[in-house]
């Protein structure tokens, strides 16, 4: 019969490292799951993710998934939480890539510490929805608290824009809480078109950044472009930002 002493230094020898075990700990790591068992996990949050998003993010180093004899991938557990993470600083925080990536060094290190935030949906694009909101004119009006008459003069001074189908895109609400702030202080909706013409600008910019990629036909490529863009993007923002904050400083005693 095996001794007490023995078995617990059994244990030791096979109990996980859980001090070098990698981002996220405790959590399985036995890769059992095909690639279409991760979309469908993954999917319920991040309807835009597809096998060449996945196949993109392995090729950057952030997720490793093994290979099984015949060359397939097969995930586990801890893979899909790590691919989980990644989505959501894309889609939360328009994080870049490599600085995901050394965030994860962090994490594996232990040197950071990241707790599970809750599921959100997101649209085609990876932008955030609530689950069955339509922005047609009333639904924004009502969710924005403003008159459905102020959000006409928006569309009529071109701040907005309506898809052929006669709704709003999802950040429609974000602009429309923003211009009736600025109305508050006499910025009304004329004033505002040369926001809309700025935001064209740089999305140009945008563009001519991701094209040569898009102009490419495989699917790692067209991940690459959207990331990209996304990055880019974000990157417009906090330049524009930026420079409105410095200007603004000027103007305060």
């Amino acid at each position: 019969m095996t001794s007490a002493r023995a078995q617990r230094v059994e244990a030791t020898e096979v109990a996980p490292d859980r001090e070098h075990e990698p981002w996220p700990r405790g959590i399985s790591r036995q890769a059992s799951m095909r690639i279409s068992d991760v979309l469908a996990s993954l999917q319920i949050e991040f309807p835009a993710v597809t096998t060449s998003k996945l196949r993109f993010l392995e090729e950057q180093g952030l997720v490793e998934p093994v290979r099984t004899a015949a060359g397939y991938r097969q995930y586990s557990p801890a893979d899909i939480e790590r691919l989980r993470f990644v989505l959501r600083q894309q889609r939360d925080r328009y994080m870049p890539l490599k600085v995901i990536g050394d965030r994860l060094a962090a994490l594996d290190a232990g040197e950071d510490d990241e707790p599970a935030p809750r599921a959100r949906l997101a649209t085609r694009d990876g932008v955030r929805e609530v689950a069955g909101t339509r922005w047609t004119i009333d639904v924004l009006a009502r969710e924005s608290g403003v008159e459905v008459g102020f959000v006409e003069e928006l569309v009529t001074a071109g701040v907005l824009r309506v898809h052929r189908s006669g709704s709003f895109d999802l950040w429609a609400r974000e602009i429309v809480v923003a211009a009736a702030a600025l109305a508050e202080h006499g910025i009304d909706a004329r004033h505002l078109r040369q926001f809309r013409t700025a935001a064209d600008r740089q999305a140009d910019l945008v563009e001519q950044v991701v094209t040569p990629w898009r102009g490419q036909r495989s699917a790692s490529s067209r991940a690459r472009a959207s990331t990209l863009a996304a990055e880019v993007g974000e990157l417009c923002t906090q330049m524009h930002t930026a420079l409105v904050r410095a200007a603004v400083a000027d103007l305060t005693p």
